[in-house]
């Protein structure tokens, strides 16, 4: 199983700082969510971590080895990543999308083998995806985009699996539809997830470590048990809020004061 960390950590774009001299070991074989304000740098994290942005300083190091020093193609077989918003050519097959992830396992003018077939197949089972994998991509719904571009990441076959907001312009449905996926791979796999996302609630449904960052370095982080309070909140998002706990999961539950219809006053009162 990888081990993914960094060390004095610094990140940006030009002269503007966004990430400065920061530390983070992520949990193997865990769910680590990051959480923060919009341009707070949880996208820019990730995207350190994944190599797909030169630190200023500080290094990341994935199982003992300086990823910077790694080539391309070692990296994609121990480290997948699924960014934000991800783009695919008009009339790509599902399938097609799901190969793309054998890549860094084939050499120039190998045959398709054996092994490369038998992790597409798993990759669109653990997705449930068979069905819909001669479809293309653009035809399906927010969902099942997410689930193939999931399906393609597995095949990979990487023990740690990074995703910048999975959940984005999902509905509720289909937002719970992929972070059960990814929460049994986790579960049957052993897996390391880390993902950004920016709803509390199911960040804490669903990690098991938090890391929250403000003011260019890491605010806090721990179960979110543990760590997801008013005080956070209010020190992370500058909102004012109450935190109860889930009646089905006993996890933390975030409830934001502000302005909204009320029919109890005295709960009214105190929002405002």
């Amino acid at each position: 199983m990888e081990t993914l960390c960094a060390n004095d950590l610094t990140l940006g774009y030009g002269e503007d700082i966004i990430i400065d001299d920061l530390n983070i070991t992520v949990p193997k074989g865990e769910i680590t969510v990051l959480i923060g304000g919009n341009g707070c740098g949880k996208s820019t994290l990730l995207r350190s971590l994944a190599r797909l942005l030169k630190p200023k300083d500080g290094n990341v190091i994935l199982n003992g080895d300086d990823i910077a020093k790694l080539q391309t193609k070692e990296v994609a077989k121990r480290l997948a990543i699924l960014p934000q918003g991800p783009v695919v050519p008009e009339g790509l097959t599902v399938m097609d999308l799901v190969q793309q992830g054998r890549h860094p396992h084939r050499k120039l003018f190998k045959q398709w083998s054996e092994a490369d077939k038998k992790a597409v197949h798993h990759a669109l089972d653990a997705t449930n995806m068979l069905d819909l994998k001669e479809r293309t991509v653009d035809s399906l719904s927010g969902g099942q985009k997410q689930r193939a571009w999931i399906a393609m990441t597995l095949a990979q076959e990487t023990d740690t699996i990074l995703l910048d907001e999975p959940t984005t312009y999902l509905d509720m449905t289909h937002q719970i539809e992929v972070l059960d996926l990814l929460f049994d791979l986790n579960e049957r796999d052993g897996r390391t997830i880390v993902m950004v996302l920016h709803d509390i609630n199911l960040a804490s449904r669903y990690a098991h470590h938090i890391v929250a960052i403000k003011d260019q370095n890491i605010f806090a982080q721990g179960k979110p048990e543990e760590i997801i309070s008013c005080s956070l909140i209010h020190g992370v998002f500058g909102m004012k809020c109450q935190v109860t706990f889930d009646p089905m999961f006993g996890t933390p539950l975030c409830i934001p004061h502000g302005r909204g219809r009320c029919v109890f006053a005295d709960a009214k009162k105190a929002a405002l």
